[in-house]
């Protein structure tokens, strides 16, 4: 076998890896390799929900700056959670988009958006602070928080 072919061979089997890892951990809340922020639409049994998420090295205020940034937006809380990998993290929120009707239903991917912006800032805090470097790496755990935050949009009418 030639080094090319070796080559080819090796990409194939690390692809069907990687395929096969993706698969086995779907469902789970694991931190991606990559800083990333995720704001889509969540289905869950009718309801109109969004679920955000922000995956970075974990660093000793994210916490609290998750959290001031959450109650700025004002947001309808469903459901939080919070995993670590080594020393990467995954907050997963989960939201409603005000109580949907024809008519304020438009105004979803507006709030989608500006949690999108809200979470990015997070996350470029997170790139460029000085404590940055200083990280510690947490143990593996996940933990699961219900809040009940009321709605208070100024543009929808909770």
């Amino acid at each position: 076998m030639d080094k090319a072919t070796l080559l080819a061979e090796v990409i194939r089997q690390v692809k069907h890896l990687k395929k096969n890892a993706d698969e086995a951990s779907k469902g789970y809340s694991i931190p991606t390799d990559d800083d990333e922020v995720k704001v889509e639409p969540y289905e869950n049994g009718g309801s109109f929900l969004y679920k955000a998420s922000i995956s970075c090295d974990y660093r000793p205020e994210l916490l609290s700056d998750l959290r001031q940034t959450l109650d700025k937006l004002q947001l309808q809380l469903v459901r939080e959670e919070i995993s670590t990998l080594g020393d990467r993290v995954k907050n997963e929120f989960v939201y409603t988009c005000c109580k949907v009707d024809i008519y304020d239903i438009e105004l979803c991917p507006l709030i989608a958006s500006n949690v999108h912006q809200a979470l990015s800032s997070v996350l470029e805090r997170a790139s460029t602070s000085m404590d940055y470097s200083l990280r510690t790496p947490r143990p593996c755990k996940q933990m699961q928080q219900t809040s009940t935050m009321s709605c208070n949009h100024e543009f929808c009418s909770c």
